[in-house]
């Protein structure tokens, strides 16, 4: 196991665990299984009869987790629960789920540490790599391709839309001057160069580009509204959502959906105001302050109220 792995603490995590509920024997689905923190404890919980239900596009990471998870399960009186692990977008649930088979479902949109702490990856520009941010590196356009080829006017409408950037057009008319763009560092270079921090900024100039960058690539919000709409039909009545968010473009659409659906009658809502890190824990990892965690709890099937 790599050093990445080994130091992965997942956000939020005793609130996460709480919220979830899980029992021995109840099913559950992690939606974004990354290095197996969150499930690790859920296999620990479920016992012999539980199912864990879990799935990661990134190729790496589930061969981490896999890993993790049979060493857990193979452990001297251990009671294993099943496990199924799928390598795709938790978009795709309902593909793999039966309607009304779930006790608990859990999603983390968080970069991982193994993603993050590769400079190969290119999520970061922490460290110089190649320009990728693909979760899967086996499809799709990398970040360096989008850069490259989209017009002035659609990079900008990205950085603005997905990073909510107020200097978009700035930082893009200087990544067009300044193309072919290859690696992380070039590109930090260049919107730090175009768009400075400001005195009050706690972030690195780069970061909202960078978050728009990884979301438009990997459809981030397009398989979070997904996940929202399929959640209920999946869902046992009783059974808990628990959802982790870090910036407020995730956040809007969980917050929305959750408040739509208990209109509906369909969802309790668990946190009337989303849960957050504490100071113990952000001073710890620093990349914990924006999380946020909101829980609602399945009640029904109810048609809009009056």
């Amino acid at each position: 196991m790599t050093r990445q792995a080994a130091r992965h603490v997942p956000v939020l995590f005793d609130e996460a665990i709480e919220f979830l509920r899980v029992r021995p024997g109840s099913t559950v689905v992690d939606c974004t299984l990354g290095l197996a923190g969150h499930a690790s404890e859920i296999v620990r919980r479920l016992g012999p009869a539980g199912h864990l239900i879990a799935f990661d596009r990134d190729a790496e990471a589930m061969a981490l987790a896999r890993k993790k998870l049979e060493r857990l399960c193979g452990e001297p009186g251990s009671e294993a629960p099943k496990v199924t692990l799928i390598d795709e977008p938790f978009g795709s649930v309902e593909r793999h789920v039966k309607p009304d088979s779930v006790d608990g479902l859990l999603a983390d949109f968080g970069v991982s540490s193994l993603q993050l702490d590769e400079a190969r990856r290119g999520f970061s520009f922490l460290a110089d790599g190649p320009l990728d941010m693909r979760f899967d590196t086996r499809t799709g356009s990398t970040a360096a391709q989008v850069v490259n080829e989209a017009s002035e006017r659609e990079l900008a409408d990205l950085i603005y839309e997905y990073g909510e950037e107020r200097r978009s057009r700035r930082i893009a008319r200087a990544i067009v001057r300044g193309r072919p763009v290859s690696t992380t560092g070039q590109l930090a270079r260049m919107v730090a160069s175009a768009a400075p921090a400001m005195k009050r900024d706690r972030i690195h100039p780069a970061t909202r580009t960078f978050q728009a960058l990884r979301i438009f690539v990997n459809h981030e919000l397009d398989e979070i509204r997904t996940l929202m709409d399929s959640a209920p039909g999946l869902l046992r009545k009783s059974g808990r959502l628990v959802v982790i968010s870090f910036h407020s473009l995730e956040d809007r659409i969980v917050k929305d959906s959750l408040r739509e659906g208990a209109r509906q009658g369909i969802w309790e809502i668990l946190t009337k105001k989303p849960v957050m890190a504490g100071e113990e824990e952000v001073e710890k990892n620093p990349r914990s302050r924006s999380a946020k965690l909101r829980a609602a709890e399945k009640t029904g099937t109810e048609g809009p109220r009056d």
